[in-house]
């Protein structure tokens, strides 16, 4: 009688670590947002991990439909600051329930990366998934957002959080000094010893340091 009870837990305990997975949400070297049941590669920034059941359903803090909408096409809003239109395409995402990463482009370098992604200067600009829209317009923003997948009305619970709007060209993180350059700078410096600074003027073609 006890090995049937035996056999039973265990094929229940196999049952159930099958039926949980993960949802991955990391950031590539290209700047973009992307979602993935698969570990991201070890290139990958700011990876998040969300627990999902049933091989891919209802993510911890995500309905399952909308979690399946994000994964098949995850939503990138480009603005900019001083925007009517900006501001009338972020007020549908949120009023819809979309989850979204916002890129605000306000420099050259933000520019570039825009028209990467494959827009130009007409802001609002939205990608879903890899279908793309230029400017804003209600009626083609939905009907992009629910041909995607996404649900015509919010499903979002009370405790998501929408990420922060950031750069679409972040800026690099600063250089750390290099170590040669520390340790010479805190040696201190001999009377008889000169820098190159300290040297009169180079005269004619000779290099700094040098007179003839």
């Amino acid at each position: 009688m006890r090995f049937p009870l035996r056999s039973s837990l265990l094929i229940l305990l196999l049952c159930a670590a099958n039926a949980h997975a993960q949802l991955y949400k990391w950031v590539g070297p290209d700047g973009k947002v992307h979602y993935s049941d698969t570990p991201p590669p070890t290139s990958a920034k700011q990876v998040e991990r969300k627990s999902v059941a049933d091989g891919g359903a209802p993510a911890i803090d995500l309905p399952f439909e909308l979690a399946q909408a994000v994964k098949n096409g995850p939503v990138t809003l480009y603005t900019t600051p001083n925007c009517p239109a900006c501001d009338e395409g972020r007020k549908l995402l949120n009023a819809r329930g979309i989850p979204y990463q916002e890129k605000t482009v306000t420099t050259s370098d933000d520019v570039a990366k825009l028209k990467e992604a494959g827009g130009d200067t007409h802001l609002p600009f939205l990608t879903v998934g890899r279908r793309k829209q230029q400017g804003f317009e209600a009626g083609a923003w939905n009907s992009l957002l629910s041909a995607t997948g996404y649900p015509e009305t919010s499903i979002l619970p009370r405790s998501y959080r929408a990420p922060k709007a950031e750069a679409a060209a972040p800026p690099p993180p600063p250089a750390a000094p290099k170590p040669e350059t520390a340790i010479a700078d805190s040696q201190p410096q001999k009377a008889d010893e000169q820098r190159p600074s300290d040297l009169p003027p180079a005269t004619g073609n000779a290099p700094p340091g040098f007179r003839f």
